[in-house]
């Protein structure tokens, strides 16, 4: 068929919608209409795979071709690719597909349960699988396929269960103006998150038209500051807070330049400062000056809440251990208390569990003036039996 003659067939088409009554039957027809022509397109690209047409036309590749003469992306182009190979595999698929009664996305559902589930399976269901899909919307046909794959590959999920639990993990990385979440969960910790995060982030009232991103992330920020006010098990009672450091003479002479330091995120600007300043419980901590508040000296053995904060505050939050990156867990006394030291903040110092126990079995010492770590030479005892000859 030429060109013209194809125009001319489309007009008459597109006339013949503008002269329906209503626009639902037009729509109806139109959508057949286009299932339809996808149908067509699917075929002319099969044949082309078929024929290899497109290395005539100097393309290495049918996708290729697809993206370069038609200017599909390339999830476009891969569709009616793998399309092509689905309907021929398929041909009861193929009949409603050129009749418009199902989508190229329909037609996609079928192409997983082709590639994921027993072709005996796949051909013993197809009739309820396409009744299905003549009157349902992809997503749907797509979920009865998956439950049909559940149903006759059960150790499969299991499979991708296990393999999957290589793939756990969760990472936090600071950039310019965030923070960015990238990760893997395990399916029921997974369901568990959307479940709270669902909970969480619903709409207010019927006047709260915030976008579903904003309600998402603030639900996150209430989740994570109900549980740091409950006080986590490794602080030893004290609640713990977000370390927000900032110089008092700058904030006095001028709040609108002064700027402050956000632990494991850097610094930030004069305007998220003041938020911050707002929305916070102020915790004090002596960075100049006696230290004579914090400073307890024989009366108690464990260091005071106040005292554990500014070791954490001090040590930025961090493990004082050679190059160990952990949080504080522990209040270590450099002189040994047993050996009559001091709970004084300048005899304290902040650890991690590991090197909390490394310095008490003489993996490393701590200066008690710079606070400085030197590492120990450890060799264990071994015993040898001599032996003499005889």
């Amino acid at each position: 068929m030429s060109s013209t003659a194809l125009a001319a067939r489309l007009e008459a088409v597109a006339a013949e919608l503008r002269a329906y009554p209503t626009g639902t039957d037009a729509l109806r027809l139109l959508q057949g209409l286009s299932n339809a022509i996808d149908a067509e397109k699917v075929a002319l690209v099969a044949e082309m795979d078929e024929h290899r047409d497109f290395e005539a036309e100097g393309c290495s590749s049918l996708k290729n071709w697809l993206r370069d003469q038609l200017h599909l992306d390339g999830r476009q182009a891969s569709q009616l690719v793998r399309s092509g190979r689905t309907l021929r595999d398929m041909p009861d698929l193929e009949s409603v597909a050129v009749e418009g009664a199902v989508s190229l996305d329909h037609v996609d559902a079928f192409t997983y349960a082709a590639k994921h589930i027993d072709p005996m399976v796949v051909e013993q269901c197809m009739n309820p699988l396409l009744d299905l899909a003549t009157h349902a919307a992809p997503a749907t046909v797509r979920q009865a396929v998956k439950k049909l794959r559940a149903t006759a590959h059960p150790d499969d999920l299991d499979e991708a269960w296990i393999k999957g639990m290589d793939r756990h993990d969760i990472t936090l990385t600071p950039i310019g103006d965030g923070v960015h979440l990238t990760g893997f969960l395990p399916a029921d910790t997974g369901a568990k998150f959307r479940t709270v995060l669902q909970s969480l982030s619903a709409p207010t009232c019927a006047e709260d038209d915030r976008p579903v991103s904003v309600r998402r992330v603030t639900a996150l920020d209430q989740l994570l500051t109900g549980i740091l006010d409950s006080g986590l098990p490794q602080d030893k009672g004290v609640r713990p807070h977000v370390t927000l450091t900032a110089d008092l003479t700058a904030l006095a002479q001028g709040a609108d330049t002064a700027t402050g330091e956000l632990a494991g995120f850097g610094s930030i600007g004069p305007a998220q400062l003041q938020q911050m300043l707002c929305d916070a419980n102020l915790t004090p901590i002596l960075t100049a000056g006696k230290h004579a508040v914090l400073d307890v000296g024989r009366t108690h053995r464990l260091a005071t809440p106040h005292q554990r904060r500014a070791v954490v505050n001090r040590q930025g939050g961090t493990c004082a251990g050679p190059g160990c990156h952990g949080p504080v867990v522990h209040v270590h006394h450099i002189e040994y208390w047993s050996a009559g030291g001091s709970t004084d903040l300048a005899n304290l110092i902040g650890l991690c569990p590991r090197c909390h126990a490394a310095v008490h079995q003489g993996f490393f010492t701590i200066d008690p003036d710079t606070h400085e770590t030197h590492r120990t030479l450890r060799t264990r005892r071994t015993s040898a039996r001599r032996t003499r000859a005889g």
